[in-house]
């Protein structure tokens, strides 16, 4: 494993949720918006389906960083 560095994709049904660990700031507005998505005592802890993906897409558009992006599954960003 490589430490945590690059991008790692979380696949959902409608959308894919991708996180750079090395731009993130810590700022939990991920884990404050959707903790049914984004709980850091899980493993995986990002789970797309948790939410709709219009809502997730929402709180990803929110991260300060952008260390959260996403893509919905028909293509759109």
């Amino acid at each position: 494993m490589s430490g945590g560095h690059g991008k790692k994709a979380y696949e959902g049904e409608s959308i894919t949720v991708t996180f750079e660990a090395e731009r993130c700031q810590h700022a939990a507005v991920c884990v404050n918006g959707l903790p049914e998505v984004f709980d850091t005592r899980r493993r995986p802890w990002i789970q797309p389906d948790g939410a709709a993906a219009d809502r997730l897409a929402e709180v990803i558009r929110r991260c300060p960083s952008g260390a959260l992006q996403y893509r919905l599954a028909d293509g759109a960003r």
